[in-house]
C-alpha cells in the first residue's frame, strides 16, 4: 500500500524517520568498523608474509626485490597501528551499538502506538515523549556527540519495510491482531530464522578454517627440522591462527547463535497459541497480550545482543593485530611518567633537607640561648643584681611604713596586745579597743 493512500500520523511520520536514521547509522557504522577490522587483521597477517619472505630472500635475485620487500614490511605494521589507532578512537565507544539500540527502541514503540494504544486520546503525547526520550537516552549514550545523517529517503525505510514484499507493513494504519501477527510477529520470526542459519554459517566456516590453519602450522613444525626453511612458515600460520581466533572472538557468534534461538522458540510459542486460536477467540485482551509477549521478546533480544556485543568490543584487543602504535604512546607515557616521579621525588627531597637543616639551626639557636641564659644567671654579677634589687624593694616598703607612721605605731600595738589572744572567744570591747589603735591613712579603701 503507497503512502498516500494512508492516514499519515504526524507523530508517526517523526517516529518512522528516527527510527530510519537510527537504523541507517547503525548500519553504516556497523560495516565501516568490520572493513577497518577485516583490514587490520590482514594487514596483521600480511606483515608476517613479508618477514618470511625477507629473511629468506635469496642472494642472487635482484636487489630491487629485496627492497621491496623490505619496504612492505615496514610499511605493513605501520599501516595497521595507524588504523588500529583511528578505530580504537572513533569508535571505541559501540555508537554503532547506541542507535541500534535507539532504533529497535523506536520500532517498538512503534507498534505498541498502532495496536494498544489505538483509540486512547493521549497516544500522540506518549508517542513524542517516548522519542524525546530515546533521543536523549542515544545522546548520551554517543557521549554527547550526535553525529548522524538527516534521513531523506521513503517511510517506512526500505528494503526493511520494502512494499514490494506481500507481508510488508504499511506502516501508518492501526492494526488488527491478524495484521500485527503477519506484519510483526511472522517477519521477525522469520528474519530471525534466516540469520541463524547465516550465522551458523559463518561460524562453521570459522571454526574450519582454524582447525586448517592449526593443522598446517603442526605440519610444517613437525617437517621444520628435515627442512629448516618450512620454520619460518609456522610463524605465518601461527598468525592465521591467531588472526581468525581474534575474529570469531569479535563476531560473538556462540552467544548470537544461542540468543537467536531463544528469541526463535519464543516467538514460534506465541505463534503457534495465536493459529490456535478460533476467530472467536482472538479477543482484544489475547491481542494484546501477544503484543506485550512479542515485544518483550524482541527487546530483550535486542539487549542481549547489545551487552554481548560491548563485551566482545572490551575483551577484543587491537594491540594484539596492531601494536606499534600504541606501545610507542605507552613508552612516551611511562617515560613522562618516570620524568615527572624524578620531579617530584627532587622538589620532595630539596624540601625535605631544607626544612631538616632550619630545624637543626632552630634548635641550635634555641639550645645555645638557653645556655647563654643559664650562665648569665649564674654570674656573679646577676646574682649582686638581683641582691640589691631585693634591699632596694625592703628599703622602699620601710620607707613607706615610716612615711605613713604605720612602723612605730603598729610595734606599740603588738607590745601592748602580745598576751592577747585574737580568736573567736575575744570579747568585742577588746576588738573595738585593738581596731581604733590603728593609724589610720588618707587612702580610699576597697
Amino acid at each position: 500500500m503507497e503512502n498516500k493512500e494512508q492516514n499519515i500520523t504526524p507523530i508517526l511520520e517523526v517516529a518512522w524517520r528516527k527510527f530510519a536514521q537510527y537504523d541507517a547509522t547503525s548500519v553504516k557504522r556497523t560495516s565501516a568498523y568490520s572493513r577497518l577490522r577485516q583490514w587490520i587483521a590482514v594487514l596483521g597477517v600480511l606483515a608476517t608474509l613479508f618477514a618470511i619472505l625477507y629473511t629468506g630472500y635469496p642472494d642472487d635475485l635482484p636487489r630491487a626485490g629485496k627492497l621491496t620487500l623490505q619496504i612492505l614490511l615496514i610499511a605493513a605494521p605501520i599501516l595497521a597501528s595507524a588504523l588500529a589507532a583511528f578505530t580504537s578512537k572513533f569508535f571505541a565507544t559501540g555508537d554503532w551499538l547506541i542507535a541500534r539500540a535507539g532504533a529497535e527502541e523506536t520500532l517498538k514503540d512503534i507498534y505498541l502506538y498502532r495496536t494498544i494504544l489505538q483509540g486512547n486520546p493521549r497516544r500522540r503525547e506518549w508517542l513524542e515523549k517516548r522519542l524525546a526520550k530515546i533521543q536523549r537516552s542515544v545522546y548520551r549514550g554517543m557521549n554527547g556527540e550526535l553525529v548522524m545523517e538527516a534521513y531523506k529517503g521513503d517511510v517506512p525505510p526500505p528494503p526493511r519495510f520494502d512494499p514490494k514484499y506481500p507481508n510488508c507493513d504499511p506502516g501508518f494504519k492501526d492494526l488488527t491482531g491478524d495484521e500485527y501477527f503477519k506484519y510483526r510477529l511472522e517477519n521477525e520470526l522469520n528474519w530471525h530464522v534466516k540469520k541463524i542459519n547465516q550465522k551458523q554459517r559463518e561460524r562453521t566456516q570459522l571454526q574450519v578454517l582454524i582447525l586448517l590453519s592449526g593443522a598446517a602450522g603442526a605440519f610444517l613444525a613437525a617437517f621444520s627440522s628435515t627442512y629448516s626453511t618450512l620454520a619460518l612458515w609456522v610463524a605465518l600460520t601461527a598468525s592465521i591462527t591467531t588472526t581468525l581466533l581474534g575474529w570469531q572472538e569479535l563476531k560473538n557468534l556462540d552467544l548470537v547463535v544461542r540468543n537467536y534461538s531463544k528469541v526463535i522458540m519464543e516467538l514460534n510459542i506465541i505463534s503457534d497459541h495465536w493459529k490456535n486460536l478460533e476467530a472467536e477467540e482472538r479477543t482484544r485482551s489475547e491481542f494484546y497480550r501477544m503484543v506485550n509477549s512479542t515485544e518483550d521478546i524482541l527487546w530483550s533480544r535486542n539487549v542481549e545482543y547489545i551487552k554481548a556485543m560491548q563485551e566482545a568490543l572490551k575483551e577484543s584487543s587491537l594491540d594484539e593485530e596492531a601494536s606499534l602504535i600504541n606501545r610507542i604512546i605507552q613508552e612516551q607515557r611511562e617515560t613522562d611518567r618516570r620524568l615527572r616521579k624524578g620531579m617530584e621525588d627532587a622538589v620532595a627531597g630539596y624540601a625535605s633537607e631544607a626544612m631538616k637543616e632550619a630545624a637543626d639551626s632552630l634548635t641550635e639557636k634555641f639550645e645555645e640561648a638557653l645556655g647563654t641564659l643559664a650562665e648569665e644567671a649564674a654570674s656573679e654579677v646577676v646574682q649582686a643584681e638581683l641582691a640589691a634589687m631585693r634591699d632596694a624593694i625592703r628599703e622602699f616598703t620601710e620607707n613607706i611604713a615610716e612615711r605613713f607612721g604605720l612602723s612605730s605605731s603598729l610595734e606599740e600595738i603588738a607590745g601592748e596586745y602580745k598576751d592577747v589572744e585574737i580568736s573567736g572567744n575575744t570579747p568585742r570591747p577588746v576588738l573595738n579597743n585593738l581596731l581604733a589603735r590603728f593609724p589610720k591613712t588618707s587612702e580610699a579603701k576597697g
